[in-house]
């Protein structure tokens, strides 16, 4: 199986021990750190001719902060906390147009006009219910918070790992 790579911004240590703890309350295991998707899979092909034009594009792109914010929902079965900030989505379109995936991946995978920024609590598709989302929702706003402003000093790409069937971190990439 060809390898799978995402690119993400990875909170701070002691935030992503604290989702990690939250989430383990719902979930025996994770399939990935908590991160922040700045690159979905699309068009990270196996070759990783891709990762120099992600170090150009990061390095031309100068240290940024991120705020995280409040529980909300992609349709009713994905719960995530909110992302704000602006530099973010232009991070973003620059990755994703200097790695120029195909319209059809950009689209399956909700990049550029269709991305949305968020770091993922819980899933359905992990076997949770809409019930036990909405209990993870209430109890998020009590544990999660204050919710951190951090300052973005590199990202992250991982890579699906496939004896774990899990995505582990393979590369950071400074910004600046």
């Amino acid at each position: 199986m060809p390898s799978q790579y995402f690119i993400g911004i990875t909170p701070p240590l002691d935030y992503v021990k604290k989702v990690e703890n939250f989430q383990h309350q719902w979930l025996d295991s994770l399939i990935v750190e908590p991160h922040i998707t700045l690159k979905a899979q699309g068009g990270l092909t196996h070759d990783r001719e891709w990762v120099e034009k992600v170090k150009w594009v990061c390095k031309s792109t100068q240290p940024f902060t991120i705020s995280l914010a409040k529980p909300n929902y992609f349709g009713d079965n994905i719960l995530y906390l909110s992302v704000r900030s602006n530099e973010l989505y232009p991070l973003h379109e620059a990755i994703v147009k200097a790695i120029s995936p195909s319209e059809q991946l950009i689209n399956h995978y909700f990049e550029l006009e269709d991305f949305v920024a968020h770091l993922t609590l819980g899933k359905e598709q992990h076997g949770l219910t809409k019930e036990e989302l909405r209990d993870m929702e209430d109890a998020a706003e009590k544990e999660l918070t204050p919710y951190p402003t951090f300052l973005v000093k590199s990202v992250q790409v991982y890579e699906l790992r496939p004896n774990s069937n899990r995505y582990e971190p393979l590369l950071e990439i400074p910004l600046g």
